[in-house]
């Protein structure tokens, strides 16, 4: 990832411990920094628990200024539609990218 960009892969179904382990000690450090840059890869992707939601929705409101950019990168199609409608629910600029435009979604999102 390019610097300043914290870049995870999902799939399956995310839990609040891989939430808690993996996402939230990185989110954590990069608003701490100043601004949070997020690129997400999704190949397949079952759901979150409701502690991951939970967990998600905590660290969104308690670091909300510092949220800049988040690149989504799917070809699940009801992933790319969610996100196109309820984006503005979500701070900072969102946007989605298929596979095949990783490396775009990557430089937008450090951008």
């Amino acid at each position: 990832m390019p610097d300043g960009v914290i870049g995870f892969e999902a799939s399956g179904t995310i839990s609040a411990e891989d939430y808690r382990d993996a996402v939230l000690p990185a989110l954590t450090e990069a608003a701490t920094g100043g601004e949070v840059r997020f690129l997400l890869v999704v190949d397949d992707f079952y759901g979150m628990t409701g502690g991951a939601v939970r967990e998600d929705l905590e660290v969104r409101v308690e670091h909300l200024r510092s949220w800049k950019r988040i690149a989504l990168v799917t070809d699940i199609e009801w992933m790319t539609h969610l996100t196109a409608m309820s984006g503005w629910m979500t701070p900072g600029e969102t946007r989605t990218f298929p596979s095949a435009r990783r490396a775009e979604a990557t430089a937008w999102a450090a951008g």
